[in-house]
């Protein structure tokens, strides 16, 4: 997984890298602009330093959505083919075979019941304590990184709104020197406030949506996990009544 991980987050900044060198290229006049062209031109136009901050932001976002994306997705596992797995060797008195099953399937689930299973002997007790505690680890780390994109989610339109004042900024510089209030002297610095306002809320609303996405697919399988936990204690009050009489 991190080897995957690597490859995206350097392809993602390689887009950064090109992104950023939109700044550096001379908008050559053509007759007709393509798509990326187009946005080229815009990035220049709505003054590279902010622009490039927004894109930057957006690259760092995209990097930790595309990593939590990874972990969920390898985290969601089946848990009923688990627990049926588990619940059959319980039923045949074989504690290790049910600690194989959950050692050997991957996600925060088989993890739980691992470590419940590890401590079926201490009594339910210990057993429910342990799930519990392990959960609330599990937990935290389906949930890690996820501040981080509520900052750049945030960050992105407080960037385009910092350009929206400097712009304004520029244009009453101009009109102090010109002394004309002309729309030719302020359209520089009120396009540069525009762009960059844009560009800001754009960024916001793609990590918005990726977040949102994220939260529906953590709050699934925090479910599962609670679920799956519930079915574990009664696997294990079953062996315990049907193997210690």
């Amino acid at each position: 997984m991190k080897k995957v991980f690597t490859k995206a987050f350097l392809g993602l900044c390689a887009l950064g890298t090109s992104a950023v060198a939109f700044a550096q290229d001379a908008a050559a006049p053509v007759t007709e602009q393509s798509f990326h062209q187009a946005l080229k031109i815009k990035f220049i136009e709505g003054s590279a330093d902010f622009m490039s901050l927004i894109a930057i932001a957006l690259i760092l976002g995209l990097a930790f959505v595309l990593e939590r994306i990874i972990y969920l997705n390898l985290a969601d596992t089946n848990a009923d083919k688990l627990l049926k797995g588990i619940e059959s060797a319980l039923d045949k008195g074989d504690v290790e075979a049910a600690k194989a099953i959950a050692r050997d399937t991957r996600g925060p689930i088989a993890s739980i019941a691992y470590q419940g299973l590890m401590r079926i002997d201490q009594g339910i007790d210990v057993v429910e304590k342990s799930i519990v505690s392990y959960g609330g680890v599990q937990g935290g780390l389906l949930e890690k990184n996820l501040s981080w994109i509520t900052l750049f989610i945030a960050m992105a339109p407080s960037l385009g709104f910092l350009g929206t004042v400097v712009g304004m900024i520029m244009s009453f510089d101009k009109i102090e020197q010109v002394g004309d209030i002309s729309p030719t002297v302020v359209a520089g610095g009120m396009k540069v406030a525009l762009i960059t306002t844009v560009g800001g809320l754009v960024v916001a609303l793609i990590l918005q949506v990726f977040y949102n996405y994220l939260l529906s697919k953590l709050e699934a399988i925090l479910n599962k996990m609670e679920d799956a936990s519930i079915t574990l204690l009664d696997l294990v009050i079953k062996y315990d009544v049907k193997y210690k009489k």
